[in-house]
């Protein structure tokens, strides 16, 4: 795609999306230095402090590297905020899909990697879970990052930190929070024995297990694919059903403990 005279509406808006464009399509390969600011703002024709503006913002979004006295580099071609906003607009059961994959290969990998502290931290987690309820999402999300963490891989960590965030702001924005199952406190509690144990297997089959219930009430609660099947109402029911017995098995998860606790005083 050739560069073209940037409208007078939002210059650096209008120059930040054209060399976007530029790099998605290859016009320049990472670590090839991009055109001067002189050369692109006659291209464009805009000022330079526009193109120096534009430029300010790739470098930031981690597209461009600025070296002094050497110029402008590609330091990568795909866009991150692209892909951001690919997650932020699709459907509440596409991201779930992505997280039962990312999920279930991150147990997989801390059932052969993780040592005693990511134990430690996963029983931790597991503890504080049920202490703040079956609803709490930030005791729920760090109970998740500790298996992340405990697979001892750094790009997965990274890549799960950046999509979880965006999964439970689709997840929110989509259904509500409301209307999304309890947390099951028996399945995290599997969770974390097969990664004890070191069974690859029981741990992916865990991971999965503690989605099966959020995807089966998105299927419920969400209309079926254009063009695709109507969606399955027994299926959609048991996922319903599941979430109940998991929020009943957690309240009384909660009335033992509490009668222990005064049995003990």
């Amino acid at each position: 795609m050739a560069l073209k005279a940037a409208g007078r509406t939002s210059l650096t808006d209008s120059v930040v999306e054209q060399l976007r464009a530029q790099l998605a399509e290859g016009e320049w390969a990472v670590g090839d230095r991009i055109p001067t600011e002189h050369e692109l703002a006659q291209t464009l024709g805009v000022g330079r402090n526009t193109v120096r503006e534009a430029v300010r913002v790739l470098v930031h979004s981690g597209l461009l590297e600025s070296r002094q006295g050497n110029g402008t580099f590609v330091r990568s071609t795909a866009d991150p905020a692209a892909v951001l906003h690919g997650v932020r607009h699709a459907g509440a059961r596409d991201v779930l899909e992505l997280r039962a994959a990312l999920e279930a290969e991150a147990a997989r990998l801390a059932a052969v990697r993780r040592d005693t502290h990511d134990l430690l931290r996963l029983r931790a987690a597991l503890a504080t879970l049920r202490e703040e309820g079956d609803r709490d999402a930030d005791a729920d999300l760090a109970f998740h990052l500790a298996v992340v963490e405990a697979t001892h891989n750094a790009a997965f960590r990274e890549v799960y930190r950046f999509f979880s965030a965006q999964v439970h702001e689709v997840l929110v924005h989509a259904l509500g929070d409301h209307a999304m199952p309890p947390v099951d406190i028996d399945a995290h509690e599997a969770l974390v024995a097969a990664i004890e144990a070191g069974d690859e297997d029981a741990a992916e089959a865990g991971a999965r297990e503690l989605l099966r219930v959020p995807l089966a009430t998105v299927a419920a609660l969400t209309d079926a694919p254009e063009g695709g099947a109507a969606k399955d109402d027994g299926a959609a029911d048991d996922g319903v059903a599941a979430g109940r017995a998991a929020k009943d098995r957690s309240a009384e998860d909660r009335v033992t403990r509490d009668r222990a606790a005064g049995a003990d005083r």
